[in-house]
């Protein structure tokens, strides 16, 4: 195998496995760190609630909390398998330029910028507008800005976590 990882030689099925895993739990860390500016603004949390409602066939407001808060928390660790895809698939054919941490920066970059893209994107173009309801009508701007700054702050600490996490491997 070539060495897409960032590492001195080619890598092993064993350090993909890894690799894959740490990635699902900084995503997961990254939809936890979320959760404070989810909490702190209004309708902060109204995306778990819809995409949950989505998933269980009811409306947002007959969503539990703890439901619409582990489907985020599962959503954050799908999207750091998505980042490991994603991170893996550009390194085969993006030459390396720079190492950051445990991993090549170019595809990092472009893995993590493509992973947060998508996660407001599917929610503020898909889903909401689908399923929001009332809220889509009346809050839509505003709910997609306070999505767009939390899905910012979840791009962040994949940017930063993923390649402090990768020292370890």
């Amino acid at each position: 195998m070539t060495d897409v990882l960032g590492t001195a030689g080619a890598n092993t099925a064993g350090e993909f496995g890894a690799f894959v895993i740490l990635c699902a739990v900084c995503g997961l860390f990254g939809a936890v760190v979320m959760d404070v500016p989810m909490t702190r603004q209004e309708d902060g949390f109204t995306p778990a609630y819809v995409a949950t409602s989505v998933l269980s066939r009811s409306s947002p407001a007959e969503v539990a909390f703890g439901a619409a808060f582990a489907l985020h928390h599962l959503t954050g660790v799908l999207a750091g398998l998505l980042y490991a895809a994603l991170y893996l698939l550009v390194a085969v054919g993006v030459p390396d330029v720079a190492t950051v941490g445990g991993i090549r920066l170019l595809p990092h970059l472009v893995a993590t910028v493509l992973v947060a893209g998508f996660v407001y994107a599917f929610f503020a173009y898909l889903v909401f507008p689908r399923a929001g309801g009332w809220i889509y009508e009346e809050r839509a701007t505003a709910v997609s800005g306070r999505w767009l700054r939390s899905t910012a702050v979840f791009g962040s600490v994949l940017a930063l976590v993923v390649p402090a996490a990768t020292t370890l491997l």
